[in-house]
């Protein structure tokens, strides 16, 4: 990892535990927004749209409504072609690069190569659920406020998990 690259996941690491602390103290307003549907809209047109530019331009975000940056080295896991959010295929070539995209290198390498910079390095080995499509182009924000972005599908849930957080 090249010393800018290192600087930039440390950063992203700090801003991340700073987001983190607001988030527990919002707590509050994620149970008022749980209890209604159409402020819990609201919040997610209001805060989504900011929310979406500045991932995108931080972590090429994807928008899937169930980040889990922090896990993946502050890399977005759903920039794999084959959405895989739990560690790559087996296809990664020898030299890191991805099967489908032989130009890229593959996201989970990036992601296994920054974890160690951040201070979540060992939730590289959490299962995380598959991803509920019905959260894509949602605001990841407002799930985590009102835990949608933990309540599994019926059948998807991963045995001996605690409550979905990774």
């Amino acid at each position: 990892m090249s010393p800018l690259e290192f600087l930039w996941v440390r950063l992203n690491t700090w801003a991340f535990q700073v987001f983190q602390a607001i988030m527990g103290a919002l707590r509050p307003l994620g149970r008022y927004l749980k209890s209604h549907p159409r402020a819990e809209r609201v919040a997610d047109r209001v805060v989504g749209l900011p929310e979406e530019v500045f991932k995108k331009v931080a972590y090429n975000c994807q928008m899937c409504g169930q980040c889990i940056l922090h896990s993946t080295g502050m890399t977005c896991s759903m920039n794999c072609p084959k959405n895989l959010r739990n560690g790559p295929c087996g296809g990664v070539r020898p030299n890191g690069h991805c099967e489908v995209k032989p130009e890229m290198t593959c996201i989970w390498v990036l992601a296994y190569r920054r974890s160690f910079a951040t201070a979540w390095a060992d939730h590289m080995h959490h299962i995380n659920p598959p991803v509920n499509r019905r959260l894509a182009g949602t605001s990841s924000w407002i799930n985590l406020l009102t835990e949608a972005d933990i309540r599994t599908q019926p059948g998807w849930q991963v045995e001996g998990s605690g409550n979905g957080h990774v």
